[in-house]
């Protein structure tokens, strides 16, 4: 009911045909194959050419990052794919020029003209795309513009090596264009403007939005969602946040999501549970601002809500069934839990028979809750969570996300999330991530510079179970 059978570049098209009204000057996008033959890349290189050298006056470049910028949307997979191996391969850094700025300036001795070598040197290192690229910054929809362009880019640059640096130069750009510190803030409420609720529906990635009325019941007076937004694209949620307001820690998904349950009232609460956490923009991936909004959130709703004493998450673990299908020799049975489960009726290997059955447990089914998987589960994902590691980081990204804001490991909760998602990612358990005001920095800090995992004292007791 709410997934758009719309493409997202047939969107930004849309939009952007109605922003950049071009006229007779749309000439390059009347001109070129969609598939950009060798035929058409010299059409191409000499609008990117007079971009760079903004002939004409600024007014003129936009004009032409405008018309490159449609040409761009009209072009099929593989036009794009050559557009952008003709931005890669075609407009780099002059690493001739580079070497020879460098040998001038180790045998420059005159402090005025080492000055001058340096500001040289510094202007080379900037590729000629990136100077191509910010022009979009001065279009209406032209960040926008180049955040859907890395998403696009970057599935075909993981194939493709030459790409890369083309997007380590997007990447930069959209850092310095999206820090903090131009972001805005935003409660979503159910008065907010339909198209931003729209785009609510569509972008939430953990718990998927049913109805209106289920996103309603998720905007009610005990709850609470804030978004980040950027100036540029003010109708784009950046990151968004849900949050339930009520008393103690919540151990399932269910009941938060209980569109029949009464609300309570948020001046009586003492807990806020963050139980779903959504980036829109695929383009800002690796963009880093998602550690800031909790911290922000935390603290509007300690300053509007000073009853609230205890700060949480209901998390998925999306990498916990993925972990123990994968890396099987990581993992055994107790004796114990041998018993538990029984002796497999069939020649397959015990480990697959419980993965099996794991997978096989169904909502519908009351029994799940009572079943034997459910300790050995707990067990198993204990030592995932304080264990499992890439590098020093921790395996499970949810959890690395959490632990490097200085959350800690409070609780996990068996048959918390019990839906088709939440069985096959999680094997049906979630787990609070707890957020100690007092604590966060050193949480943070000793997580960061050594991989030490914050957790509580009963969490670590189920690990070693």
């Amino acid at each position: 009911m709410f997934d758009s059978d719309e493409p997202l570049w047939d969107r930004t098209l849309r939009r952007i045909r109605l922003i950049w009204p071009l006229g007779d000057n749309a000439v390059l996008k009347n001109s070129v194959d969609p598939s950009l033959p060798k035929s058409d890349l010299q059409k191409l290189r000499q609008r990117i050419n007079g971009c760079l050298e903004s002939r004409g006056g600024e007014v003129s470049a936009r004009t032409r990052a405008a018309e490159l910028g449609e040409a761009y949307l009209i072009l099929n997979s593989e036009g794009r794919k050559r557009f952008l191996e003709l931005l890669a391969g075609e407009y780099d850094v002059d690493n001739l020029a580079v070497e020879e700025i460098i040998k001038q300036r180790l045998e420059c001795t005159d402090k005025e003209e080492c000055r001058k070598l340096n500001l040289q040197l510094r202007n080379l290192l900037v590729s000629p795309r990136t100077k191509l690229l910010r022009q979009f910054n001065e279009l209406q929809e032209g960040v926008k513009f180049l955040v859907d362009l890395r998403a696009e880019l970057l599935p075909i640059a993981r194939n493709n090596p030459e790409l890369i640096p083309l997007d380590q130069d997007i990447h930069r750009l959209l850092c310095s264009w999206f820090d903090v510190g131009f972001l805005d803030l935003q409660r979503i409420t159910w008065n907010t403007p339909a198209v931003l609720l729209e785009k609510l529906i569509e972008y939430e990635a953990v718990h998927a939005i049913q109805s209106w009325h289920d996103l309603k019941n998720r905007l009610r007076a005990d709850r609470r969602c804030y978004a980040y937004f950027h100036p540029r694209m003010p109708q784009e949620p950046l990151i968004f946040v849900e949050v339930a307001l009520v008393n103690g820690i919540s151990s399932n998904i269910h009941d938060l999501l209980n569109q029949d349950k009464p609300a309570i009232d948020p001046q009586k609460a003492d807990t806020a549970i963050f139980y779903s956490i959504s980036n829109c923009q695929q383009g800002l991936a690796g963009v880093s601002f998602g550690n800031f909004l909790i911290k922000n959130v935390v603290k509007d709703l300690s300053i509007k809500l000073p009853n609230l004493k205890t700060f949480s998450t209901l998390s998925p673990i999306p990498g916990f069934l993925y972990y123990l299908k994968t890396f099987r020799d990581d993992w055994d049975f107790t004796d114990k839990e041998k018993k538990l489960l029984g002796e497999p009726t069939d020649e397959k290997d015990p480990k697959d028979l419980f993965i099996e059955r794991v997978t096989a447990m169904n909502a519908e089914q009351p029994v799940a809750k009572e079943t034997p998987l459910g300790p050995i589960l707990l067990r198993l994902c204990a030592r995932y969570l304080l264990t499992a590691k890439k590098g020093a980081q921790a395996f499970d990204r949810v959890s690395h996300f959490h632990l490097s804001n200085g959350a800690r490991i409070e609780r996990i909760n068996w048959a918390a999330d019990l839906s088709e998602k939440g069985i096959t990612q999680s094997g049906g358990i979630m787990v609070n991530y707890l957020y100690n005001l007092a604590t966060i920095e050193k949480n943070h800090e000793n997580y960061t510079t050594s991989g030490e995992i914050a957790a509580s004292s009963p969490v670590t007791k189920i690990a070693k179970a």
